[in-house]
């Protein structure tokens, strides 16, 4: 394997990697909208000038008509709105963002902070604010005989103020709807099946994996980096190590998935010589470069981190302070969605090979059980006293099962046999075990009576 897996390049990787972290930045979208009025104040007020002089009547029933004092208190007020406004759009951001860390999960405020509505909506009440400001300086009152009412900018203001309104008023809609469950499961969703897509993107049907090249064995001549900051491995760059490795002769392997804390000081790659001697330590600042370290976890390489934020949500709804197993469904159904469409994918190999099949970069990957065992594991264990999750858990087991390939089988047999012990060991009806074993797409009771109609096969209750 010459090539990376997915096709993407490391200037692909490297730009995607900054555009997740200005996306999870409230300031960018609001600074460049600020930007953009500034430069619009400064540009309308010289066109004031020149449409003053020339053509003073022709648009005199469209433009403000108003005088120097009548133009002063509209951009004062519109200023004085447009910051009251912005006040309360950021203090009830503040309170979405708690109740959504209370409710659903810590790692949910993540998609409340890479909202892009919430974004241009303080953004354009930024923009309204700072322009009326600037405008309002250049309003002349009359000295020995002169004034002058940039009719254009003060429009250009009113049309901000209305559009401030109707963005507000959409805002109110917008965090009512984005603070359902529902809405965040969606968003976290969307964003993993974009991931899937982008990580996995060839289906593999009913062919086998090809098999996955070993490391070398662990020469005396092994050389361990362990200088780097502490923090999250958010995204690898595999063509510059692979460049590296390629150009010294080396075998690169990172130690830790993506996604992993790494201590400061411990081991985070590892460096053999396909060559003789020694590798050549003076690349470290080089091959720790290409790893990037944040302080919390992305998407831009981590799939599975989109898993966690789902399972964490259904694990708060099934919490004994909580009990809100619906919500869990709701879980359930994007986790549902998720593992039939990584069922069917092909996972890249960790290892990327040069021409004659030597090993040039190891990268420990998850693979289709680490994935099943993610997704399902702790809501199996958290909600084993609950009839609707043992039913959906095992519709969904039972649907995945049958587009899975036959290699990609045994993870899934194995969670309907650790089901099945839960549901015997949570309930000591036999009526309720019969319940609690009737697959369900929506968690409730089944057409039939379970009792008259049991499940029957592998998976089945005991």
């Amino acid at each position: 394997m010459t090539r990376d897996d997915n096709g993407r390049s490391a200037l692909s990787i490297g730009i995607q990697s900054r555009l997740d972290w200005l996306r999870s930045r409230m300031w960018f979208i609001p600074s460049a909208f600020a930007i953009g009025s500034t430069v619009a104040a400064f540009v309308l007020v010289p066109v004031d000038h020149l449409v003053d002089r020339s053509m003073s009547g022709d648009l005199s029933g469209v433009l403000f008509a108003g005088g120097p004092a009548s133009a002063r208190l509209v951009l004062s007020t519109i200023a004085a709105a447009m910051l009251s406004f912005t006040g309360l759009v950021f203090t009830v951001t503040m309170l979405v963002l708690q109740l959504a860390s209370s409710q659903l999960s810590p790692r949910v405020m993540r998609t409340f902070l890479r909202d892009r509505t919430n974004q241009t909506v303080l953004g354009l009440f930024v923009a309204t604010f700072l322009y009326s400001l600037l405008v309002l300086r250049e309003v002349r009152t009359p000295v020995v005989g002169s004034s002058f009412v940039p009719a254009i900018a003060v429009t250009v203001a009113y049309l901000l103020l209305v559009a401030s309104v109707g963005a507000f008023v959409f805002y109110i809609h917008h965090m009512a709807q984005a603070i359902r469950a529902v809405s965040v499961l969606g968003s976290v969703g969307d964003e993993t099946r974009a991931a899937i897509a982008r990580l996995y993107p060839e289906e593999i049907g009913d062919e086998p994996q090809s098999p996955i090249p070993g490391l070398p064995a662990r020469a005396p001549d092994q050389f361990v980096i362990q200088e780097h900051t502490p923090g999250v491995i958010t995204s690898v760059d595999e063509e510059q190590l692979v460049a590296i490795a390629r150009e010294h002769a080396l075998t690169v392997a990172l130690l830790h998935h993506v996604g992993d804390f790494v201590p400061q000081g411990a081991p985070l790659l590892a460096l053999w010589s396909r060559a003789d001697g020694p590798p050549d330590t003076t690349l470290v600042g080089h091959l720790v470069g290409a790893v990037q370290i944040g302080q919390e976890r992305t998407m831009t390489q981590d799939a599975a981190f989109g898993f966690r934020q789902i399972v964490d949500i259904a694990e708060r709804a099934l919490s004994p302070g909580i009990n809100d197993p619906t919500t869990a469904l709701l879980a359930l159904d994007q986790i549902h969605d998720l593992l039939r469409r990584l069922a069917v994918r092909g996972f890249p190999s960790p290892s990327r090979l040069d021409e004659k099949g030597d090993v040039l970069l190891h990268l420990p990957r998850p693979g289709w059980p680490d994935f099943v065992a993610l997704a399902i594991d702790e809501i199996r264990q958290y909600g084993s006293g609950s009839i609707q999750i043992a039913r959906r858990l095992r519709h969904l087991l039972l649907d995945v099962r049958t587009v899975a390939p036959p290699a990609r089988e045994e993870p899934i047999v194995r969670q309907l046999r650790l089901l099945d012990a839960e549901i015997a060991q949570a309930f000591s009806a036999p009526e309720d075990r019969l319940a609690a074993a009737a697959p369900s797409a929506s968690g409730q009771g089944p057409a039939e009576d379970p009792s008259r109609t049991p499940p029957s096969g592998p998976g089945a209750a005991p």
